[in-house]
């Protein structure tokens, strides 16, 4: 049997490294990437907080731990052979509030049986001897989580892919897609690309794409936008590396945390509010198609009826400085909203289902010549390796007809 030719639609980090892994597995492959913008990593992989995250919170036995944990440790390890910026510099999730004790030390209980090394619940000293500026009744050390040069990431798995015989096409967005005499034909920007197979990683277009290709999945790509805020440099002082809250269970976004930047600064955020355009930036970013595919989903009504306190909330923290800092004054009480500068935003893709309900997994769907990443929120640029590898599994399963 030939070599297959296989098209991978996204240039993001999970679309860069999934072809990293299609070509490892398949080294005589022809593989073309597909990527809409000018350069890769543009959208969520660029716009991301830059954090290495090691699977903490993820229910055992889900993708999301086993890829995060499994995807953290070849991050790391691919860091380190490609030189690029990285910092394993560990987190403290803070308990601010007694209530939250509990959930800290079921984060403990998660973390261990995800297979995380290291884990420790601290008393206020010992958290003040990683962080002296933080507050909180209770701490949990995670020694395993980082910071990264995502962008830095994503030109080298590029490289990479070209390396091994690939081609990176970018400004290449994909319009349509056409199967016809057991080949796909892409309409591009550019032209048509042809291939006997389609990989799609297309983040924030993933359901889109999906639709393009014949499929129709019951899931839709809900964007949340988040703003980040940024410590003024005579404050940085008061963040050494990570410092979390510990997440509200009932919201499936990790809260505002501080972080600090493998390029240096402190940024402080996200938070989570609706966005009406896909790829918009700013509190006032609109599109028409994007507002009204969301507007029109029965599941987007659901979720907010269900969460109606907490979505108000978020809305009201992106407009106001003072809520949001008043949000972080929880793991640090002497920030102040005069220490806070904005510093830009990022759009998280979450899929969300007709009942209101967010897809929680990770969610790869393979059907005849063609894989899918449907879903593939953070941790997904962590897990990009971890997850390329299961892209490529399911791959080569569909190339031998299984």
């Amino acid at each position: 049997m030939s070599e297959p030719h296989i098209l991978v639609i996204g240039g993001g980090a999970v679309g860069l490294a999934s072809a990293v892994r299609i070509l490892q597995r398949m080294p005589d492959a022809q593989l073309t990437l597909l990527e809409k913008e000018e350069g890769v990593g543009r959208h969520q992989t660029g716009n991301n907080s830059g954090v290495m995250h090691c699977g903490l919170a993820y229910r055992p036995g889900t993708a999301k731990a086993r890829l995060a944990v499994r995807g953290i440790r070849q991050l790391t390890e691919y860091c380190q052979e490609k030189s690029i910026r990285h910092d394993v510099c560990g987190k403290l999730v803070v308990a601010s509030k007694q209530e939250q004790i509990p959930r800290l030390h079921n984060l403990l209980e998660r973390g261990t049986a995800n297979g995380l090394r290291g884990l420790e619940i601290l008393d206020p000293p010992r958290m003040r001897e990683l962080e002296p500026h933080v507050g909180g009744l209770a701490g949990l050390r995670v020694p395993e989580e980082g910071i990264v040069d995502y962008p830095l990431v994503c030109e080298t798995l590029a490289a990479d892919i070209q390396a091994r015989g690939g081609s990176v096409e970018c400004g290449a967005g994909v319009r349509g897609l056409t199967y016809r005499g057991g080949e796909w034909i892409a309409q591009t920007g550019r032209g048509e690309f042809k291939g006997g197979y389609i990989v799609s990683c297309a983040g924030l277009q993933a359901d889109r794409v999906a639709k393009l290709a014949g499929e129709r999945p019951e899931v839709k790509i809900v964007p949340f936008r988040g703003d980040y805020y940024k410590l003024k440099p005579e404050k940085e002082y008061l963040v050494r590396n990570l410092i979390y809250p510990v997440a509200d269970p009932a919201f499936p976004f990790l809260g505002v945390h501080f972080t600090r930047m493998i390029a240096g600064g402190i940024e402080a955020g996200p938070n989570a509010v609706l966005s009406l355009k896909r790829e918009g930036y700013t509190r006032t970013s609109f599109d028409l198609r994007d507002a009204a595919d969301a507007l029109s989903f029965i599941g987007l009504w659901r979720f907010l009826g269900k969460h109606f306190r907490m979505c108000t909330a978020e809305v009201r923290r992106s407009f106001s400085k003072q809520l949001f800092c008043a949000s972080l004054q929880t793991l640090v009480p002497e920030v102040q909203p005069d220490d806070l500068v904005e510093a830009g935003a990022g759009v998280r893709a979450q899929a969300m289902k007709p009942e209101g309900s967010l897809v929680e997994d990770f969610e790869i769907i393979a059907r005849q010549n063609a894989v899918h990443v449907l879903n593939a929120p953070s941790p997904a640029a962590t897990a990009s390796l971890a997850i390329g590898e299961e892209v490529a599994d399911r791959l080569c399963t569909v190339v031998r007809g299984g």
